[in-house]
């Protein structure tokens, strides 16, 4: 009985999860994100579409006309044409065909919403996809539980759609971190920022997870959705499809979120764009940006980025792409705190001296799907003595946040309500006017500029903040964690050069 009553009370998200799963027998989760996204996204814009069409059907003596498609376009609803209606797939969900059903009507949607136009996945037809268990897919994603859950199935679609996101990035482990940022990690940048009202942008945006959280947070705190508009940019295609359909099941204009296989370094896609709020958590330590290319760009404000490591250069393109008052939150490898190799040390000094680093955070290790190198999340302002805040241009805030978050498997963890809320206040009230900050030995520090500098603008958050009296400041699984990573980064940076040198040698022997 007790069984029972613990499967009957258990989230709806989690048990639609367990059923898919279950249904996907020998298919790889990577490929089999597809077709279960796919599907909610299907039931999503259908549930969309024959809410206004019925309506529209009561207003038909107005002159209202359920079938055009131009009544859609002004409520921002998608149109979805006949054999495409969640309906008509049903009827067919026991069809041997009912793949072939389902890719034509992805087609047909793609061809009557151009903003679609090559982004829903075409995969159901495919060999490997049993059309038995594809057919019970659709009958567990629009089953009446589903459509009684909520008075707004969209909005418990969109929860759905977003669950579904993280379980396949956990069952992918390091592929799926590639294409999604932690739900805590996202909601303390947001929580820390609070982007209320003006552009947005993610120039490494994923799934879009950082978005779909900033429209929330606004929402939450009843703003208007349309006071923001965001700009992103992700060079993995397949990756921005889901960061599109992630978008478009919540009703967010995604015009401005573009794909180009180049990336954000060598094909800026929003080269002149000024934003408020940047967001972002780009690819630790990357070797292969393209930075033999840049070595003259006019981002480099601060200093040259090396070739071999990728991150100083994320953080002058983020400035770069700030407005004069703009605000950015972003995630670092922990190294970048500390590096001095190849001119990094220079760089992360003129930071410092040039007033932009507002607040580091050290995070808990093991929070990211793809990496163990432990992480750290940078706060940078454009102007830190505006009259939104206080005048902090004199200190930098440091938190470290190692000791919060709990296991939610051997591997993986993540950060409380009560973590995020005890960060982020942490910040507000060191930030803002008239906000009650004290320092807490071991948790947080406000260190003048002078502190920075005595100790060769080295950003790692336990050198300010002190040790609890039974803390040992030395964390020996971290810090071999991060030597190892170290050492595997420098490695394929010495196999990549090697693997130069010896194509140039063959050159040379051609040539000769």
């Amino acid at each position: 009985m007790a069984n029972k009553k613990e499967v009957a009370e258990e989230p709806l998200e989690k048990r639609l999860w367990k059923a898919a799963d279950k249904l996907r027998k020998n298919i790889d989760a990577a490929e089999y994100k597809h077709v279960v996204l796919g599907l909610i996204f299907l039931k999503y814009i259908s549930v969309s579409f024959e809410e206004l069409y019925a309506r529209l059907q009561t207003e038909a003596a107005e002159g209202a006309d359920p079938e055009d498609r131009e009544e859609y376009k002004a409520e921002n609803v998608f149109y979805v044409p006949m054999d495409a209606r969640w309906s008509y797939l049903v009827s067919k969900a026991k069809d041997p065909q009912i793949g072939k059903y389902i890719d034509e009507a992805m087609d047909a949607i793609e061809k009557d919403n151009s903003i679609l136009k090559g982004v829903l996945p075409k995969v159901f037809a495919r060999q490997n996809l049993d059309p038995t268990s594809l057919g019970e897919l659709i009958d567990l994603i629009g089953n009446s539980t589903l459509s009684q859950a909520s008075t707004n199935s969209a909005d418990l679609l969109g929860h759905v759609f977003e669950y579904f996101l993280g379980e396949f990035a956990l069952t992918e482990g390091k592929k799926g971190g590639q294409f999604y940022t932690p739900r805590s990690v996202v909601e303390l940048l947001v929580n820390m920022l609070e982007p209320y009202k003006g552009r947005v942008l993610d120039p490494c945006c994923g799934s879009g997870g950082m978005f779909v959280q900033s429209e929330k947070f606004v929402k939450e705190h009843q703003g208007r959705i349309n006071d923001i508009s965001i700009y992103g940019q992700e060079s993995n295609q397949t990756t921005w499809r889901l960061c599109k359909m992630n978008l478009a099941i919540r009703g967010i204009d995604a015009s401005q979120v573009k794909w180009n296989n180049e990336g954000s370094f060598l094909n800026d896609a929003h080269q002149d764009v000024k934003v408020d709020y940047i967001i972002a958590n780009p690819p630790f330590n990357d070797s292969d940006w393209g930075g033999d290319q840049l070595r003259k760009d006019g981002r480099w404000q601060y200093g040259v980025p090396p070739t071999g490591s990728a991150n100083f250069a994320w953080i002058q393109h983020f400035i770069y792409h700030l407005a004069p008052s703009g605000q950015a939150g972003f995630v670092l490898s922990k190294g970048a705190l500390t590096s001095k190799t190849s001119g990094e040390g220079e760089i992360r000094k003129a930071l410092v001296e040039a007033g932009l680093i507002d607040c580091i955070v050290n995070l808990p290790a093991k929070l990211f799907l793809n990496t163990q190198i432990p992480a750290a999340l940078w706060f940078v302002s454009r102007n830190r003595t505006n009259g939104s805040f206080r005048n902090r241009s004199k200190e930098i805030l440091f938190i470290d946040a190692r000791n919060l978050g709990h296991l939610i498997n051997r591997r993986t963890r993540e950060l409380t309500e009560e973590d995020i809320q005890q960060i982020s206040d942490t910040y507000h009230n060191w930030r803002n006017v008239g906000g009650k900050y004290e320092d807490v030995p071991g948790f947080c520090a406000s260190a003048p500029m002078e502190r920075v500098a005595e100790l060769d603008y080295v950003l790692t958050p336990g050198r300010y903040v002190g040790l609890p009296d039974d803390e040992d400041d030395f964390n020996f699984e971290e810090r071999f964690t991060e030597l190892k990573a170290e050492f595997e980064e420098q490695l394929k940076e010495e196999m990549r050069l090697n693997e130069l040198i010896k194509e140039n040698l063959a050159k040379i022997k051609i040539e000769k």
